[in-house]
């Protein structure tokens, strides 16, 4: 039906019809089809943050370093990983989200190659850097890709399915680790990675696409100084709860510098986001109780489970004489 009006002169006219609202986007395939897709890949990233665990004395004792260096391997991983996550949503915005997802997946996977083919600790540390910033955007731009893939009625049991292979990852890992360090090697560890990886990378090209609404963002408008400050404090802070223990913590003045340097960039990283326009890490979101709150709980929990994972199997494999399985089992 037309609608009519009189104009000034008394005459009929017909009002123009309402524009009917723009429909919701929809991928073109299945979503559980791409959630297929970034579980694979979401799960081989939060795999790695434990499966070498209990393989570290074998590393060390490969690679002729003692065992507090081979921890390395997995500070470096996640050190990379923590910094490269806040700046996911900016990076996903200027690559294009897609794009960025797969790369991301092939650098993981050429990463886990070189870790496995390293011949030497500091090869395999550099391997486990770029591994760890490959993967840090994984897990983000995963949860993403999922929500918007998803009609809001089903997006809980969406995240439902995805954090079961989050919390099953970091648990399956010792375990999995341990019995191929008995079994084969060490290397295989890595090995393992290549074709999940290439699976993943696959159907995620094959089946994930941008949404119309991404806005591209300018190379211009990121938080340079955010990020350098996150950097700094992070990587200061990982040196010294690696090294301060062997170096007899503030006795050393390199210790000492590192914890100033760390305190000096924390504060300058929150100043700087509290009061830039454009943040890398919105701080403000804090203001929610129940959000920061959330937030505390989470950091406690990841702190108690990866020092726990980390320390465990060295600790019952170098003086209790445990093979690497057994720490690993549930």
């Amino acid at each position: 039906m037309v609608a009519t009006g009189r104009n000034s002169l008394g005459t009929s006219v017909a009002a123009p019809a309402p524009q009917a609202a723009a429909p919701a986007w929809k991928p073109s395939y299945n979503p559980w089809l791409i959630a297929a897709s970034v579980m694979l890949a979401t799960f081989m990233e939060v795999l790695d943050t434990s499966v070498a665990n209990v393989s570290l004395p074998h590393i060390a004792g490969n690679l002729s370093a003692t065992t507090d260096e081979a921890t390395w391997v997995l500070t470096s991983y996640l050190v990379a990983n923590a910094i490269i996550l806040p700046a996911t949503n900016w990076l996903g915005n200027l690559f294009g989200r897609k794009r960025f997802l797969v790369s991301c997946i092939v650098l993981f996977t050429v990463a886990s190659a070189l870790c496995g083919a390293a011949g030497s600790l500091g090869f395999l540390v550099i391997a486990r850097v770029l591994q760890g910033a490959a993967g840090g955007a994984l897990q983000p731009i995963s949860q993403a890709v999922l929500l918007e893939s998803f009609p809001p009625a089903k997006r809980g049991a969406a995240m439902a399915v995805f954090a079961m292979g989050v919390v099953v990852a970091p648990i399956l890992g010792p375990t999995l680790g341990g019995w191929i360090t008995d079994n084969y090697s060490w290397r295989w560890v890595f090995y393992i990675n290549l074709p999940i990886g290439v699976l993943a990378a696959m159907m995620a090209n094959s089946f994930i696409e941008d949404p119309p609404y991404l806005k591209k963002v300018s190379a211009r408008n990121i938080d340079y100084l955010g990020f350098g400050f996150l950097a700094i404090w992070l990587a200061t802070l990982q040196f010294v709860l690696d090294k301060g223990q062997e170096l007899d913590w503030l006795g050393s003045h390199l210790i000492a510098w590192c914890v100033t340097i760390s305190l000096l960039a924390f504060l300058a990283f929150v100043i700087r986001e509290l009061t830039a326009r454009q943040p890398l890490v919105d701080l403000r979101v804090l203001k929610n109780r129940n959000l920061a709150v959330g937030c505390a709980l989470i950091a406690v929990l990841g702190a108690l489970l990866y020092g726990t994972i980390a320390a465990l199997p060295i600790f019952m494999q170098n003086l209790l004489g445990y093979t690497a399985l057994t720490p690993g089992s549930p």
